[in-house]
């Protein structure tokens, strides 16, 4: 069960850092070619909300998979990471849960667009965080 549930995160994180490079690389190209014919991404990258102080939060998200691809590559390597990676892992998707809720919020009800990379990526991270919270769960049950 402990492998498959670190191979799934290691695939949802995979898949999240892919969806974060495309929207970091069109934040920063502002290619609305890159919409892939929905014409919401682009009123949502150009949102005040696609930056937190000036960072764009699709950076973000591409640190956010990055450290998570990191703790379950390190996980039984060391002994800080076989001690800690469950709850910091926990601890990185229940951030991008809230953030991505957050987000997602202002998609639907203060700039009534929906960009479906940022909605995918909210998918990813959501997924990620409840098998993270079962196998802190599990850890600590143990």
């Amino acid at each position: 069960m402990k492998n498959k549930t670190i191979g799934t995160i290691t695939i949802l994180s995979v898949i999240g850092l892919i969806d974060s490079v495309y929207l970091l690389i069109y934040k920063l190209s502002n290619n609305n070619a890159m919409c892939l014919g929905s014409g919401d991404c682009a009123t949502v990258n150009a949102s005040r909300y696609s930056e937190l102080y000036g960072i764009p939060v699709a950076l973000l998200g591409v640190l956010a998979y990055l450290a998570i691809i990191i703790l379950v590559f390190f996980e039984m390597r060391n002994l800080f990471t076989k001690e800690n990676s469950s709850l910091l892992i926990f601890g990185i998707s229940l951030v991008g849960v809230l953030f991505s809720g957050y987000l997602t919020y202002i998609e639907y009800f203060v700039i009534y667009a929906v960009c479906p990379f940022c909605v995918a990526s909210a998918i990813v991270i959501t997924i990620i965080f409840i098998i993270s919270l079962i196998r802190l769960v599990n850890n600590l049950s143990n």
